[in-house]
């Protein structure tokens, strides 16, 4: 991997000149432009104060050692004291022969050596049909699933099931059809016929029982997306985790009797005020469910527990992490996404919502309109934190504004050449392999397990179709600037290798992605 090559060589060099001196963290980046190289380090920046030098003096200093073989070719130093790297021709091609050596191994790393891993994500309340909400952390949750695997991790999905109290008794009372409903909408009067039960409890747990069957697994299959493990908040009462939790509380010294309610010194964890566990009325929080659950699954031997929440959650993250330092764990051990809203576009105009008023889209219509394939790829196209437009008729749109539908095509052109060559391909140094085009190609194919790496630093998979994109960029750019089979055979073989490696790491991150890898367009 280039970019732990790069940072062995800036800190080695940096020992050289400054024996016994503590390095921070070293961050080696993407230049925005190719120009300043293939590579930049702001490291002289970070040091140059402790070391009463200027960042650009500090940047001479520590480039003056690197020795410009094997990876680098060049180095540059610029204003205010970036640090940019050029690497040589001869490592891309080395580089590139690795990628047709492992195929679909390649990218595969060994960074999570086998750590367990639980990643929760969708655990919609079993209230009505799957929203553009769950789509987002759901189809995230199942990539991000797969990353983790990719990078060595033993990973287990999972879905939580809020099968017990305040929202399955507004599905009840929306079921019975009282002053007292909340839900609404065409699910709701079906719902209606089929349930005959007058009483609002037993009510709300057979609409539930339903709505999880036959609605909720039928749109999980519909998205390609399994479960290794389903629970339920019922499960844990069953069990007695939930009296395991309370114990483990108690005996802390960690729960205390106030207004008739049992209250968790979450604060004593960060949290901005105590939690209420048990009512007044002697009703359990979904927080004391949410603590027996927690340490259900670290007792489960998971090391690293990953949580995908929609944005009205932003609230829970403290006093979650409060519960897992309350029971012995650590709370960096508890990683809590938070992902923002959908708005969903149709001929540029948002399309109004209200899941209340039972005026909204499903997830299950807009798969349906758009395509499995268009539907992961553009819920995954933006960072978490930010607000996600989901393009309908963008989406259905067969153009290369169409990112999924340009990437679909690369691949799909790129099946065409290989299908239609006759030439026979062997191995080869790639010595023929000189054009910029080309080049630049080969640095997108090598960077695939870098951006897996990447991906673990934040969790965030938007750098996946947007690689996919850069990638597709570059094989178009070579397309178009080089022929790929000539007259000269040599050249044809190497250029074929080329495009056959493209092949290999466009089709891993489609993959990663669950999109199809389409042959044929």
């Amino acid at each position: 991997m280039i970019k732990n090559e790069i940072k062995k060589i800036i800190e080695d060099s940096i020992k050289e000149n400054l024996k016994g001196f503590k390095i921070p963290e070293i961050l080696v980046e993407y230049p925005k432009n190719d120009i300043y190289g293939d590579y930049s380090t702001n490291i002289a920046l970070k040091i140059a104060k402790n070391l009463n030098k200027s960042p650009m003096d500090t940047a001479e200093m520590i480039s003056s050692k690197i020795k410009k073989q094997g990876v680098v070719k060049e180095v540059k130093v610029v204003s205010p004291g970036f640090i940019n790297f050029f690497v040589s021709e001869d490592y891309l091609k080395k580089s590139l022969k690795e990628v047709l050596k492992k195929k679909d191994k390649f990218g595969s790393l060994k960074i999570g050596k086998g750590q367990k891993v639980n990643v929760e994500f969708v655990s919609a309340n079993p209230t009505g049909p799957l929203t553009l909400g769950n789509g987002r952390g759901g189809f995230s949750g199942d990539v991000l699933s797969n990353v983790l695997k990719k990078a060595g991790y033993n990973v287990t999905k999972e879905y939580y099931v809020n099968d017990k109290g305040e929202q399955i008794r507004k599905l009840g009372h929306s079921v019975v059809g009282d002053k007292e409903a909340v839900y609404q909408g065409k699910y709701i009067e079906e719902l209606k016929k089929r349930i005959k039960e007058k009483d609002r409890d037993k009510a709300g747990e057979k609409a539930a029982k339903i709505i999880l069957k036959e609605m909720i697994k039928e749109s999980l299959k519909k998205m390609k997306i399994r479960f290794d493990k389903w629970s339920s908040e019922k499960s844990l009462y069953k069990s007695k985790e939930i009296d395991k939790a309370l114990k483990i509380l108690k005996d802390k010294g960690l729960s205390y009797q106030k207004d008739n309610a049992l209250w968790f010194k979450s604060t004593e964890f960060g949290d901005d005020k105590d939690r209420v566990l048990i009512k007044e009325n002697k009703e359990e929080t979904y927080l004391l469910s949410d603590i027996a659950y927690l340490l259900n699954k670290f007792k489960r031997g998971f090391k690293k527990l990953i949580l995908f929440w929609g944005a009205d959650h932003h609230g829970y993250v403290n006093r979650l992490k409060a519960a897992a330092q309350a029971l012995g764990y650590n709370k960096e051990d508890v990683e809590i996404i938070i992902f923002q809203l959908v708005r969903l576009i149709r001929d540029k105009k948002e399309v109004r919502m209200s899941k209340r008023t039972g005026d909204y889209i499903t997830l299950d219509e807009v798969i349906d309109e758009v395509g499995l394939d268009a539907a992961r790829f553009f819920f995954l196209t933006r960072d978490y934190n930010s607000h996600l437009n989901f393009d309908m008729s963008l989406a259905k749109e067969e153009s290369k504004n169409n990112p999924v539908y340009y990437v679909q095509y690369a691949y799909a052109r790129i099946s065409s050449i290989l299908r239609k060559s006759k030439i026979r391909l062997k191995k080869t140094d790639f010595n023929l392999i000189h054009h910029k085009s080309e080049l630049e190609l080969i640095k997108q194919v090598i960077r695939f397990d870098e951006v897996i790496e990447d991906i673990l630093k934040d969790y965030s998979v938007s750098k996946l179709p947007q690689y996919a994109v850069d990638i597709s960029d570059a094989f178009h750019r070579f397309y178009e600037n080089c022929k790929v089979i000539s007259e000269d055979i040599r050249v044809s073989q190497e250029r074929l290798l080329l495009v056959l490696a493209v092949k290999i790491v466009l089709k891993n991150t489609l993959d990663l992605m669950g999109v199809s890898a389409v042959e044929k367009m």
